[in-house]
């Protein structure tokens, strides 16, 4: 009788682990689609954020070139504030890449590890 209920509890905790891992894969992958959405996001900031960066550039060119010195004044703090909007989308980028990078790092390695560790004719 004591075998039987061995024999159960190691199959219950062998479907429970499996369900474990089934749920953490399906996290792992949320989290990796929704860190790939953030970059885009941010992909299309940084894009944004070029643009606004020469069409400020050339405000100042056009202000300085007609001589009128407030106009300029101001496109000049705009100029500065959306290249500092820019270093931080570019940023941002760099850490959802960095972050997209190391999570498919992790989950090869996770797989690596579950292929070792299972028996030779479990394969």
């Amino acid at each position: 009788m004591r075998k039987v209920l061995v024999l159960i509890g190691c199959l219950t905790f062998g479907f429970t682990a499996a369900a474990i891992a089934q749920t953490d894969i399906q996290t792992d992958r949320q989290d990796l689609r929704q860190d790939r959405r953030d970059r885009r996001a941010d992909v299309k900031d940084v894009t944004q954020d070029t643009r606004d960066v020469r069409q400020d550039r050339a405000d100042l060119k056009a202000d300085v070139a007609a001589g009128n010195k407030d106009a300029a004044k101001t496109d000049a703090k705009d100029l500065h504030q959306d290249k500092k909007d820019r270093r931080q989308d570019a940023r941002d980028v760099r850490k959802d890449t960095r972050d997209i990078r190391h999570d498919r790092r992790d989950k090869r390695q996770d797989r690596r590890a579950q292929r070792q560790s299972r028996p030779a004719g479990q394969q």
